[in-house]
Protein backbone atom coordinates (compact mmCIF):
# COMPACT_ATOMS: atom_id res chain seq x y z
CA UNK A 1 0.00 0.00 0.00
CA UNK A 2 2.94 2.48 0.20
CA UNK A 3 1.33 3.91 3.65
CA UNK A 4 2.33 4.05 7.42
CA UNK A 5 -1.35 2.81 7.55
CA UNK A 6 -1.76 -0.64 8.04
CA UNK A 7 -3.76 -2.13 5.11
CA UNK A 8 -6.58 -3.86 7.17
CA UNK A 9 -7.30 -0.20 8.23
CA UNK A 10 -7.46 1.26 5.01
CA UNK A 11 -10.84 2.31 4.04
CA UNK A 12 -13.73 0.68 2.24
CA UNK A 13 -16.63 2.38 1.83
CA UNK A 14 -16.03 4.34 4.56
CA UNK A 15 -15.12 1.58 7.14
CA UNK A 16 -11.40 0.06 7.47
CA UNK A 17 -11.16 -3.59 5.57
CA UNK A 18 -10.57 -5.40 8.74
CA UNK A 19 -14.13 -3.94 9.98
CA UNK A 20 -16.14 -5.78 7.03
CA UNK A 21 -14.14 -8.58 7.59
CA UNK A 22 -15.47 -8.79 11.61
CA UNK A 23 -19.04 -7.76 10.51
CA UNK A 24 -19.21 -11.40 8.37
CA UNK A 25 -17.77 -12.70 11.04
CA UNK A 26 -20.00 -11.49 13.92
CA UNK A 27 -22.99 -12.47 11.57
CA UNK A 28 -21.89 -16.06 11.98
CA UNK A 29 -22.39 -15.69 15.97
CA UNK A 30 -18.86 -17.28 16.42
CA UNK A 31 -17.98 -18.53 20.20
CA UNK A 32 -14.25 -16.50 19.60
CA UNK A 33 -12.87 -14.90 17.04
CA UNK A 34 -8.65 -14.15 17.40
CA UNK A 35 -7.10 -11.21 15.39
CA UNK A 36 -3.81 -11.49 14.35
CA UNK A 37 -1.68 -8.27 13.50
CA UNK A 38 1.56 -7.65 12.53
CA UNK A 39 2.58 -4.11 10.58
CA UNK A 40 1.24 -1.18 12.29
CA UNK A 41 1.28 -2.68 15.91
CA UNK A 42 -1.07 -1.23 18.32
CA UNK A 43 -2.64 0.94 15.69
CA UNK A 44 -5.21 -2.05 14.83
CA UNK A 45 -6.13 -3.37 17.75
CA UNK A 46 -6.56 0.34 18.93
CA UNK A 47 -9.05 0.79 16.12
CA UNK A 48 -11.41 -1.42 17.46
CA UNK A 49 -12.05 -1.03 20.93
CA UNK A 50 -15.61 -1.94 21.58
CA UNK A 51 -15.00 -5.04 20.08
CA UNK A 52 -15.40 -8.45 22.04
CA UNK A 53 -11.94 -9.78 20.09
CA UNK A 54 -8.61 -11.91 21.16
CA UNK A 55 -6.01 -9.94 19.65
CA UNK A 56 -2.63 -11.99 18.70
CA UNK A 57 0.60 -9.93 18.19
CA UNK A 58 2.60 -11.61 15.22
CA UNK A 59 5.98 -9.71 15.79
CA UNK A 60 7.45 -11.64 13.01
CA UNK A 61 6.22 -11.89 9.68
CA UNK A 62 6.35 -15.44 8.13
CA UNK A 63 3.54 -16.24 6.60
CA UNK A 64 0.18 -17.40 7.15
CA UNK A 65 1.07 -20.84 8.84
CA UNK A 66 3.19 -18.47 11.45
CA UNK A 67 0.57 -16.40 11.78
CA UNK A 68 -2.02 -19.32 12.86
CA UNK A 69 0.24 -20.94 15.27
CA UNK A 70 0.66 -17.63 17.14
CA UNK A 71 -3.00 -17.49 17.36
CA UNK A 72 -3.77 -21.44 18.51
CA UNK A 73 -3.25 -20.73 22.45
CA UNK A 74 -6.60 -18.13 21.96
CA UNK A 75 -8.22 -21.10 19.75
CA UNK A 76 -8.39 -23.25 23.00
CA UNK A 77 -11.72 -23.38 23.79
CA UNK A 78 -13.40 -23.89 19.92
CA UNK A 79 -13.76 -27.21 17.82
CA UNK A 80 -14.11 -25.74 15.06
CA UNK A 81 -11.70 -22.75 13.23
CA UNK A 82 -12.88 -20.69 10.22
CA UNK A 83 -9.62 -18.37 8.93
CA UNK A 84 -10.58 -15.27 7.08
CA UNK A 85 -8.43 -12.82 6.01
CA UNK A 86 -8.64 -9.10 7.01
CA UNK A 87 -7.40 -7.98 3.63
CA UNK A 88 -10.93 -9.75 1.66
CA UNK A 89 -13.47 -7.45 2.53
CA UNK A 90 -16.32 -8.63 0.66
CA UNK A 91 -16.47 -12.28 2.21
CA UNK A 92 -20.51 -12.48 2.56
CA UNK A 93 -21.71 -15.06 5.49
CA UNK A 94 -23.71 -16.68 3.87
CA UNK A 95 -21.12 -18.40 1.66
CA UNK A 96 -19.45 -18.58 4.76
CA UNK A 97 -22.38 -20.36 6.47
CA UNK A 98 -22.32 -22.86 3.36
CA UNK A 99 -18.32 -23.12 3.95
CA UNK A 100 -19.07 -24.19 7.79
CA UNK A 101 -21.87 -26.75 6.37
CA UNK A 102 -19.84 -28.46 3.89
CA UNK A 103 -17.36 -29.45 7.20
CA UNK A 104 -16.96 -32.03 9.82
CA UNK A 105 -14.83 -33.28 12.27
CA UNK A 106 -13.16 -35.72 9.39
CA UNK A 107 -13.17 -33.39 6.38
CA UNK A 108 -11.90 -29.94 6.16
CA UNK A 109 -13.40 -27.57 3.08
CA UNK A 110 -11.56 -25.07 1.90
CA UNK A 111 -12.79 -21.87 -0.24
CA UNK A 112 -11.64 -21.59 -3.61
CA UNK A 113 -12.87 -19.69 -7.46
CA UNK A 114 -11.92 -19.71 -11.46
CA UNK A 115 -9.54 -16.83 -12.12
CA UNK A 116 -9.52 -16.45 -16.06
CA UNK A 117 -5.91 -14.59 -14.63
CA UNK A 118 -4.76 -16.86 -12.17
CA UNK A 119 -1.16 -15.53 -11.99
CA UNK A 120 0.31 -15.14 -8.47
CA UNK A 121 -2.37 -17.13 -6.79
CA UNK A 122 -1.95 -20.75 -4.78
CA UNK A 123 -3.53 -23.23 -7.58
CA UNK A 124 -5.87 -26.02 -6.29
CA UNK A 125 -4.75 -29.51 -7.16
CA UNK A 126 -7.48 -32.16 -7.04
CA UNK A 127 -7.18 -35.73 -7.46
CA UNK A 128 -9.58 -37.98 -10.02
CA UNK A 129 -12.21 -37.96 -7.53
CA UNK A 130 -12.04 -34.33 -6.98
CA UNK A 131 -10.76 -33.87 -3.72
CA UNK A 132 -8.33 -31.45 -3.13
CA UNK A 133 -4.95 -33.27 -2.92
CA UNK A 134 -2.39 -30.20 -2.31
CA UNK A 135 -2.22 -26.45 -2.68
CA UNK A 136 0.81 -24.96 -4.61
CA UNK A 137 1.70 -21.38 -4.60
CA UNK A 138 1.82 -19.59 -8.12
CA UNK A 139 6.24 -19.03 -7.18
CA UNK A 140 6.48 -22.70 -6.10
CA UNK A 141 4.36 -24.15 -9.31
CA UNK A 142 5.41 -25.67 -12.56
CA UNK A 143 4.70 -24.88 -15.91
CA UNK A 144 1.54 -27.63 -15.98
CA UNK A 145 0.12 -26.51 -12.53
CA UNK A 146 0.25 -22.92 -13.47
CA UNK A 147 -1.70 -23.59 -16.03
CA UNK A 148 -5.05 -24.18 -13.64
CA UNK A 149 -7.43 -21.60 -12.93
CA UNK A 150 -9.28 -22.80 -9.73
CA UNK A 151 -6.99 -20.90 -7.06
CA UNK A 152 -7.02 -21.06 -3.41
CA UNK A 153 -8.54 -17.96 -1.66
CA UNK A 154 -7.00 -18.75 2.03
CA UNK A 155 -10.83 -19.25 3.49
CA UNK A 156 -11.11 -22.38 4.87
CA UNK A 157 -13.06 -24.52 8.07
CA UNK A 158 -10.70 -26.92 9.60
CA UNK A 159 -11.03 -28.81 13.61
CA UNK A 160 -9.16 -27.16 15.81
CA UNK A 161 -6.93 -29.95 17.07
CA UNK A 162 -6.20 -31.20 13.62
CA UNK A 163 -5.26 -27.69 12.70
CA UNK A 164 -2.61 -27.11 15.86
CA UNK A 165 -1.17 -30.62 14.54
CA UNK A 166 -0.51 -29.98 11.10
CA UNK A 167 0.72 -26.11 11.33
CA UNK A 168 3.37 -27.55 14.24
CA UNK A 169 4.63 -29.50 11.25
CA UNK A 170 4.82 -27.00 8.37
CA UNK A 171 8.05 -25.83 7.16
CA UNK A 172 9.72 -23.14 5.28
CA UNK A 173 10.97 -24.82 2.62
CA UNK A 174 9.96 -22.34 -0.29
CA UNK A 175 10.65 -19.74 -2.79
CA UNK A 176 9.27 -17.23 -0.18
CA UNK A 177 10.98 -18.78 2.78
CA UNK A 178 7.53 -18.73 4.94
CA UNK A 179 5.41 -20.68 6.29
CA UNK A 180 2.03 -21.51 4.47
CA UNK A 181 -0.71 -22.22 5.98
CA UNK A 182 -1.50 -24.19 2.68
CA UNK A 183 0.70 -26.62 3.46
CA UNK A 184 -1.61 -28.51 6.32
CA UNK A 185 -3.48 -30.01 2.96
CA UNK A 186 -1.35 -32.31 1.86
CA UNK A 187 -0.66 -33.24 5.91
CA UNK A 188 -4.30 -33.68 5.99
CA UNK A 189 -4.54 -36.00 2.71
CA UNK A 190 -1.85 -38.30 4.34
CA UNK A 191 -3.60 -38.42 7.45
CA UNK A 192 -6.81 -39.46 5.36
CA UNK A 193 -9.00 -36.54 6.21
CA UNK A 194 -10.74 -35.30 3.53
CA UNK A 195 -10.40 -31.77 1.70
CA UNK A 196 -13.06 -30.33 0.15
CA UNK A 197 -13.39 -27.25 -1.48
CA UNK A 198 -16.56 -24.96 -1.95
CA UNK A 199 -16.45 -22.74 -5.25
CA UNK A 200 -17.29 -19.11 -4.66
CA UNK A 201 -19.66 -18.17 -7.93
CA UNK A 202 -17.81 -14.25 -7.69
CA UNK A 203 -14.40 -13.41 -8.03
CA UNK A 204 -14.64 -9.97 -6.30
CA UNK A 205 -16.13 -11.31 -3.37
CA UNK A 206 -12.99 -13.12 -2.41
CA UNK A 207 -10.30 -11.04 -3.55
CA UNK A 208 -7.63 -9.84 -1.03
CA UNK A 209 -6.11 -5.92 -1.63
CA UNK A 210 -2.60 -6.07 -2.42
CA UNK A 211 -2.51 -2.44 -3.10
CA UNK A 212 -4.74 0.82 -4.29
CA UNK A 213 -5.48 -0.59 -7.34
CA UNK A 214 -7.58 -3.26 -5.98
CA UNK A 215 -8.57 -1.16 -3.14
CA UNK A 216 -10.32 1.34 -5.86
CA UNK A 217 -11.74 -1.52 -7.86
CA UNK A 218 -13.21 -3.22 -4.59
CA UNK A 219 -14.77 0.21 -3.75
CA UNK A 220 -16.35 0.43 -7.16
CA UNK A 221 -17.89 -3.02 -6.94
CA UNK A 222 -18.89 -2.62 -3.24
CA UNK A 223 -20.47 0.86 -4.60
CA UNK A 224 -22.26 -1.00 -7.55
CA UNK A 225 -23.98 -3.29 -5.29
CA UNK A 226 -25.12 -1.03 -2.77
CA UNK A 227 -26.49 1.33 -5.48
CA UNK A 228 -28.09 -1.73 -7.33
CA UNK A 229 -30.08 -2.59 -3.23
CA UNK A 230 -31.18 0.96 -3.22
CA UNK A 231 -32.73 1.03 -7.08
CA UNK A 232 -34.27 -1.98 -6.29
CA UNK A 233 -35.76 -0.94 -2.93
CA UNK A 234 -37.42 2.63 -5.29
CA UNK A 235 -34.54 4.92 -4.49
CA UNK A 236 -33.87 7.07 -8.10
CA UNK A 237 -30.35 7.24 -8.98
CA UNK A 238 -29.61 9.28 -11.80
CA UNK A 239 -26.65 7.68 -12.50
CA UNK A 240 -25.52 4.75 -10.00
CA UNK A 241 -21.54 4.94 -11.18
CA UNK A 242 -21.56 8.16 -9.93
CA UNK A 243 -22.88 7.95 -6.35
CA UNK A 244 -21.16 6.78 -3.23
CA UNK A 245 -22.59 5.62 0.24
CA UNK A 246 -20.27 5.05 2.87
CA UNK A 247 -22.86 4.41 5.71
CA UNK A 248 -26.29 3.53 6.07
CA UNK A 249 -28.79 4.86 4.33
CA UNK A 250 -32.57 4.62 4.73
CA UNK A 251 -34.82 5.90 2.48
CA UNK A 252 -38.74 6.52 1.79
CA UNK A 253 -40.41 6.24 -1.15
CA UNK A 254 -39.70 8.18 -4.18
CA UNK A 255 -36.62 9.60 -3.55
CA UNK A 256 -34.48 10.90 -5.81
CA UNK A 257 -30.62 11.62 -6.07
CA UNK A 258 -28.56 13.54 -8.38
CA UNK A 259 -25.20 12.69 -9.49
CA UNK A 260 -21.80 13.07 -7.44
CA UNK A 261 -23.90 13.01 -4.08
CA UNK A 262 -22.04 11.51 -1.12
CA UNK A 263 -24.16 9.65 1.96
CA UNK A 264 -21.82 9.12 5.33
CA UNK A 265 -22.59 7.83 8.38
CA UNK A 266 -26.40 7.35 8.99
CA UNK A 267 -29.27 9.30 7.15
CA UNK A 268 -32.86 9.02 6.52
CA UNK A 269 -34.32 10.53 3.43
CA UNK A 270 -38.34 10.86 3.53
CA UNK A 271 -40.78 10.13 0.97
CA UNK A 272 -39.94 12.44 -2.38
CA UNK A 273 -36.99 13.91 -1.02
CA UNK A 274 -34.57 15.13 -3.79
CA UNK A 275 -31.19 15.29 -3.43
CA UNK A 276 -29.08 17.52 -6.37
CA UNK A 277 -25.86 16.89 -7.61
CA UNK A 278 -22.71 17.32 -6.09
CA UNK A 279 -24.12 17.41 -1.69
CA UNK A 280 -22.73 15.19 0.77
CA UNK A 281 -24.72 14.03 3.43
CA UNK A 282 -23.79 12.79 7.00
CA UNK A 283 -25.24 11.69 9.69
CA UNK A 284 -28.64 13.48 8.96
CA UNK A 285 -32.38 13.10 8.96
CA UNK A 286 -33.97 14.95 5.67
CA UNK A 287 -38.22 14.68 6.45
CA UNK A 288 -40.41 14.04 3.71
CA UNK A 289 -41.04 16.76 0.78
CA UNK A 290 -36.93 18.29 1.28
CA UNK A 291 -35.45 19.32 -1.32
CA UNK A 292 -31.57 19.89 -1.43
CA UNK A 293 -30.05 21.95 -4.33
CA UNK A 294 -26.99 21.43 -5.98
CA UNK A 295 -23.79 21.72 -3.69
CA UNK A 296 -24.90 21.18 -0.31
CA UNK A 297 -23.48 20.24 2.79
CA UNK A 298 -25.21 18.98 5.62
CA UNK A 299 -23.92 17.25 8.64
CA UNK A 300 -25.33 15.61 11.90
CA UNK A 301 -28.68 17.92 11.51
CA UNK A 302 -32.27 17.69 11.05
CA UNK A 303 -34.46 19.45 8.27
CA UNK A 304 -37.72 19.32 8.72
CA UNK A 305 -40.73 18.67 6.35
CA UNK A 306 -41.33 20.74 2.99
CA UNK A 307 -37.19 22.28 3.16
CA UNK A 308 -35.60 24.15 0.98
CA UNK A 309 -31.67 23.74 0.85
CA UNK A 310 -29.04 25.44 -1.00
CA UNK A 311 -27.48 25.51 -3.39
CA UNK A 312 -24.27 26.10 -2.13
CA UNK A 313 -25.47 25.77 1.31
CA UNK A 314 -23.83 24.56 4.81
CA UNK A 315 -25.81 22.63 7.35
CA UNK A 316 -23.12 22.30 10.27
CA UNK A 317 -23.94 19.74 13.24
CA UNK A 318 -26.75 20.39 15.79
CA UNK A 319 -29.11 22.18 13.50
CA UNK A 320 -32.76 21.45 13.39
CA UNK A 321 -34.86 23.23 10.74
CA UNK A 322 -38.48 22.75 11.52
CA UNK A 323 -41.12 22.36 8.66
CA UNK A 324 -40.89 24.48 5.03
CA UNK A 325 -37.68 26.67 6.25
CA UNK A 326 -35.65 28.31 3.49
CA UNK A 327 -32.01 28.20 3.69
CA UNK A 328 -30.62 29.64 0.53
CA UNK A 329 -27.21 30.11 -1.28
CA UNK A 330 -24.11 30.48 0.55
CA UNK A 331 -25.86 30.29 3.23
CA UNK A 332 -24.13 28.44 6.61
CA UNK A 333 -25.91 27.33 9.67
CA UNK A 334 -24.60 26.16 12.91
CA UNK A 335 -26.24 24.68 16.07
CA UNK A 336 -29.27 26.63 15.24
CA UNK A 337 -32.74 25.76 15.78
CA UNK A 338 -35.12 27.73 13.14
CA UNK A 339 -39.19 27.82 13.05
CA UNK A 340 -41.62 26.90 11.05
CA UNK A 341 -41.38 28.65 7.80
CA UNK A 342 -38.60 31.18 8.13
CA UNK A 343 -36.05 32.15 5.20
CA UNK A 344 -32.28 32.65 5.16
CA UNK A 345 -31.75 33.43 1.25
CA UNK A 346 -28.77 34.89 0.77
CA UNK A 347 -25.01 35.08 1.88
CA UNK A 348 -25.88 34.79 5.87
CA UNK A 349 -24.73 32.78 8.81
CA UNK A 350 -26.35 31.64 11.55
CA UNK A 351 -24.91 30.18 14.99
CA UNK A 352 -25.87 29.27 17.83
CA UNK A 353 -29.28 30.76 17.15
CA UNK A 354 -33.15 30.09 18.37
CA UNK A 355 -35.17 31.70 15.29
CA UNK A 356 -38.80 31.28 15.61
CA UNK A 357 -41.60 31.18 12.81
CA UNK A 358 -42.03 33.05 9.95
CA UNK A 359 -38.95 34.64 10.38
CA UNK A 360 -37.28 36.68 6.98
CA UNK A 361 -33.49 37.27 7.54
CA UNK A 362 -32.04 39.32 4.87
CA UNK A 363 -28.54 39.36 2.78
CA UNK A 364 -25.53 39.02 4.93
CA UNK A 365 -27.05 38.84 8.02
CA UNK A 366 -24.28 37.34 10.59
CA UNK A 367 -24.92 35.67 14.37
CA UNK A 368 -21.62 36.95 15.92
CA UNK A 369 -22.06 34.34 18.56
CA UNK A 370 -17.96 33.99 19.62
CA UNK A 371 -16.58 36.56 21.63
CA UNK A 372 -12.97 35.18 21.24
CA UNK A 373 -13.43 32.97 24.79
CA UNK A 374 -17.22 31.50 24.33
CA UNK A 375 -20.17 31.19 22.18
CA UNK A 376 -23.59 32.98 22.99
CA UNK A 377 -26.95 32.68 22.20
CA UNK A 378 -29.17 35.05 19.00
CA UNK A 379 -33.11 34.49 20.18
CA UNK A 380 -35.31 35.59 17.04
CA UNK A 381 -38.89 36.06 17.56
CA UNK A 382 -42.01 35.22 15.37
CA UNK A 383 -42.21 36.93 12.61
CA UNK A 384 -39.64 39.05 13.01
CA UNK A 385 -37.90 40.73 9.67
CA UNK A 386 -34.05 41.29 9.90
CA UNK A 387 -32.69 43.82 7.21
CA UNK A 388 -29.55 43.02 5.10
CA UNK A 389 -26.37 43.41 6.41
CA UNK A 390 -27.60 43.09 9.82
CA UNK A 391 -24.54 41.87 12.95
CA UNK A 392 -26.36 40.51 15.60
CA UNK A 393 -23.81 40.72 18.10
CA UNK A 394 -24.82 37.56 20.82
CA UNK A 395 -26.04 37.34 23.43
CA UNK A 396 -28.98 39.29 22.59
CA UNK A 397 -32.57 38.74 21.76
CA UNK A 398 -35.05 40.14 19.08
CA UNK A 399 -38.72 40.27 19.95
CA UNK A 400 -41.37 38.57 17.80
CA UNK A 401 -42.60 41.12 15.12
CA UNK A 402 -39.72 43.21 15.84
CA UNK A 403 -37.98 44.71 12.74
CA UNK A 404 -34.45 45.46 12.51
CA UNK A 405 -32.94 48.09 9.58
CA UNK A 406 -30.90 47.02 7.05
CA UNK A 407 -27.24 47.76 8.33
CA UNK A 408 -27.36 47.59 11.82
CA UNK A 409 -24.95 46.33 14.19
CA UNK A 410 -27.34 45.18 17.26
CA UNK A 411 -25.75 44.82 20.43
CA UNK A 412 -28.81 44.99 22.59
CA UNK A 413 -32.20 43.63 22.59
CA UNK A 414 -34.56 44.89 20.35
CA UNK A 415 -38.05 45.12 21.47
CA UNK A 416 -41.37 43.06 19.34
CA UNK A 417 -43.22 45.08 17.13
CA UNK A 418 -40.42 47.83 17.03
CA UNK A 419 -38.56 49.08 14.43
CA UNK A 420 -34.58 48.97 15.58
CA UNK A 421 -31.72 50.16 13.45
CA UNK A 422 -28.58 51.30 14.27
CA UNK A 423 -27.08 53.61 11.31
CA UNK A 424 -24.17 56.85 11.08
CA UNK A 425 -26.29 59.61 9.55
CA UNK A 426 -26.11 59.83 5.75
CA UNK A 427 -24.32 62.81 4.51
CA UNK A 428 -24.07 64.41 1.03
CA UNK A 429 -21.49 66.78 -0.04
CA UNK A 430 -22.65 69.28 -2.08
CA UNK A 431 -20.63 69.99 -5.31
CA UNK A 432 -17.19 67.27 -4.30
CA UNK A 433 -15.54 66.05 -7.64
CA UNK A 434 -14.53 62.69 -7.99
CA UNK A 435 -10.27 62.67 -8.32
CA UNK A 436 -9.79 62.08 -12.20
CA UNK A 437 -6.30 60.67 -13.47
CA UNK A 438 -4.31 63.28 -15.22
CA UNK A 439 -3.06 62.55 -18.68
CA UNK A 440 0.49 61.00 -19.89
CA UNK A 441 3.29 63.67 -18.66
CA UNK A 442 1.13 65.97 -17.18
Amino acid sequence: MRSARPKVLHSLAGRPLLEHVLVAAEDLAPERMVVVYGHGGQQVPQSFPERAIHWVEQAEQRGTGHAVRQALPALQPVDQVLVLYGDVPLISPVTLRALIGEASSTRMVLLTVELADPTGYGRIVRSAAGDVQRIVEHKDASVEERKLHEVNTGIMVVERASLERWVGRIEAINAQGEYYLTDIIQLAVAEGVQVGALESQDPDAVLGVNDRVQLAHLERVLQQSLARRLLLAGVSLRDPARFDLRGKLQAGMDVEIDINVLIEGNVFLGDGVRIGANCVLRDSRLEAGTLVRENCVIERAVIGPDSRIGPFARIRPDTHLDSAVHVGNFVEVKKSRIGRGSKINHLSYLGDATVGSRVNIGAGTITCNYDGANKHQTLIGDDAFIGSDTQLVAPVQVGAGATIGAGSTITRDAPGGELTLSRAKQTTVPGWNRPRKGKQGD
